[in-house]
């Protein structure tokens, strides 16, 4: 499934985008990317979230911070509380945007290093996203320049967060050249729109101009993974999207994502998973 690009509108009276999102039914598969950072916080609701190779649940009080042009989505099981909707706050601001604000203030390093890392997505633990819950709820009823100090203390307290745990796989932003990232900017490219077919290592070191080892190197060192195990977790990652969103076939699934040996793909996904493809798409069936 290739993202769409979400062209997001705002205020003429704001510098930045917000939605308060309130869904009955469900929330659902819509995969996506902008060019915006995305900060979600999710209440009354239980699923899955998948941002960019990474996928995992999410329940009540979910926080995350997810980089630009990052796809995703969230697709959600259940509710918690049945006469309530499932909610989805959404803050959205440019990075450029953001660090000319920051610029020379030393108070708000701490904002900075945070987007150094967010990248790939940062997922924040229960205790700062209780502890900002209420200012982030209130801020879509204040006024707009109340609304921008409380955005900026938000990501100011979120960034103290030493728990924050990073999500999908990204190349490594920092001390590179300019040239290695193009490198690894083409081979990720590459990957990401032809990774439901075999993509052998030569083309690859094609694309990025290395031989096959240097490839190697370069890709571990700004993804932290092998090419292997990175085109699994896409794979997977797809797989787990079209189990919860669709009702494919498994084995059309399998074929799909790139898996043309239905037990291999059951085998890699019960790895990755923790239980079979049937297993998975059952958490999902509305009882």
């Amino acid at each position: 499934m290739r993202p769409y690009l979400e062209v997001l509108q705002r205020s003429p009276e704001a510098s930045w985008s917000m939605l308060n999102r309130r869904l009955e039914d469900a929330i659902p598969f819509q995969w996506h990317h902008h060019p915006e950072f995305e900060l979600t916080l999710t209440l009354n609701s239980i699923g899955q979230r998948f941002i960019g190779d990474h996928s995992g649940d999410y329940g009540d009080g979910d926080l995350v911070l997810i980089g630009p042009n990052l796809p995703h989505t969230w697709v959600s099981r259940a509710k918690i509380d049945q006469h309530q909707p499932h909610v989805a706050l959404v803050l959205w601001f440019h990075r450029d945007w953001l660090l000319r604000m920051t610029a020379g203030a030393v108070e708000f390093r701490p904002i900075e290093v945070m987007l150094e890392r967010a990248d790939g997505g940062l997922h924040f633990s229960k205790e700062i996203a209780e502890a900002v819950r209420l200012e982030y709820e209130a801020v879509f009823e204040k006024p707009p320049v109340e609304r921008l100090l409380s955005l900026l203390n938000i990501l100011a307290n979120i960034a103290d967060d030493r728990q924050a745990t990073p999500l999908a796989s990204v190349p490594s932003q920092s001390f590179e050249l300019k040239e290695s990232r193009e490198r690894i900017d083409r081979v990720l490219t590459h990957m990401h729109l032809h990774y439901a077919r075999a993509i052998g290592l030569e083309e690859l070191a094609d694309i990025a101009a290395l031989s096959v080892s240097g490839l190697h190197r370069m890709f571990r060192r700004h993804t932290g993974t092998a090419i292997s195990d990175y085109l699994t977790r896409m794979r997977i990652g797809d797989a787990c999207a079209r189990l919860s969103s669709t009702n494919q076939a498994i084995h059309h699934i399998s074929d799909a994502v790139g898996y043309h040996s239905i037990a291999n793909f059951n085998r890699q996904f019960k790895s990755l998973k923790g239980m079979t493809p049937r297993e998975y798409r059952a958490l999902f069936v509305r009882r």
